[in-house]
């Protein structure tokens, strides 16, 4: 990821769902200078009998010792997954504990995150390429940032969130690579600019703000995102004769250097 221009990052757990796991993947993305989320809530795993009782045991036994190792924690609301019952519960437990909020919603289905995001104040829905017009003017109506995917959409062969329709309604909106070994499989913050330009149909300048100073914001991050006195001094050169080659150049390597905190972290 940083070889790819990113300095300020989040983590999500939900892929072990047993107690050690979460727990070790919170504590990975810590040590590894990320912004830890639990996403505990993710799918029920197999040795539990049905959503509720996992998530009785998951906010008893792990919510706990998560609430000490992460910042935020994260539901998947969704057919399948977690309806929004079950979603409502899992969240204002994790507020209770002390942690953000934030929902994978709209994904496939519009089955209810949009409006509890907006409703228990999350600071960002992830996905939303199933999001109508409702949802896009809700969202547009709310502080909630949503979170745009365009490479997992990619990935998947699904429909492009509506991004464009976001923008113009006067939504928050942010860019992520969601690398994950089932959907996303990439650390590439230049090409999901990319695919933000030429498939969710963005100006590079949109693009750039997506991935720079609304991205922080989601993170709850004042001192990074932008440049100015006082901030930290996270800078990406890119070796390319227009700053738009970013999203221009797709797949390209157009990374030169990576200052972290006004040291090279990157140098090519």
């Amino acid at each position: 990821m940083q070889a790819n221009g990113t300095t300020t990052w989040e983590g999500k757990s939900g892929y072990g769902l047993d107690r050690d796991t979460e727990l070790a993947s919170l504590r990975a993305v810590r040590a590894a200078g990320g912004s830890p989320t639990w996403l505990g809530a993710h799918a029920v795993p197999p040795e539990h009998p049905d959503a509720d009782g996992y998530l009785d045991w998951a906010i008893a036994d792990v919510l706990p010792a998560a609430a000490g190792l992460a910042d935020a924690a994260d539901v998947f609301l969704e057919r399948g997954a977690f309806d929004a019952a079950q979603a409502r519960r899992y969240l204002e437990a994790c507020r209770a504990a002390g942690l953000a909020l934030r929902l994978h919603g709209d994904q496939f289905t519009e089955s209810g995150a949009m409006p509890l995001a907006i409703e228990l104040g999350a600071r960002s829905i992830d996905h939303l390429e199933a999001t109508g017009p409702d949802g896009v003017a809700a969202l547009a109506r709310s502080d909630v940032v949503g979170v745009l995917l365009p490479a997992s959409a990619l990935f998947l062969d699904r429909p492009q969130p509506p991004a464009r329709s976001l923008v113009d309604a006067g939504a928050a909106i942010a860019l992520a690579t969601d690398f994950n070994p089932g959907s996303s499989f990439t650390t590439s913050l230049p090409l999901v600019c990319a695919l933000a330009c030429t498939q969710l149909h963005l100006a590079p300048a949109e693009a750039l703000s997506a991935v720079t100073v609304n991205a922080a914001h989601v993170l709850g991050r004042s001192d990074c995102g932008r440049l100015a006195p006082g901030l930290s001094a996270d800078l990406v050169l890119l070796d390319a004769p227009d700053w738009r080659y970013l999203a221009y150049h797709l797949g390209g390597d157009v990374v030169a250097g990576v200052i972290r905190g006004g040291r090279f972290a990157v140098r090519r």
